[in-house]
């Protein structure tokens, strides 16, 4: 499992003029089963994505297709994690 933290590096004006093609992405990694969980940091300062995939350089491809990443409106931090305890309607992200 892995923690993508987003930070913004340009002005919010520059961030929203690709807002809609990082939507685009965003909801491919999620038709693909990749993203579980993401959304903007309070204040506006990035966005939290929470992913799985195999290994960290399957999830550096994956950001790589961001228009965030391409246009580096972003920098990214990758935490990976093995979750073990979770509520129980997150039981299914857990690892064994």
């Amino acid at each position: 499992m892995f923690l993508i933290l987003l930070n913004y590096k340009k002005p919010l004006s520059e961030v929203d003029r690709f807002v809609a093609e990082h939507r685009e992405f965003l909801a491919e990694q999620y038709a693909a089963g990749v993203f579980k969980l993401s959304g903007r940091r309070e204040p506006r300062t990035g966005g939290v994505i929470l992913a799985r995939a195999a290994s960290l350089p399957e999830i550096e491809a994956v950001i790589s297709r961001d228009p965030f990443h391409r246009e580096q409106i972003a920098d990214y931090e990758i935490v990976e994690f093995c979750p073990t305890m979770s509520s129980a309607d997150l039981a299914h992200l857990t690892e064994a």
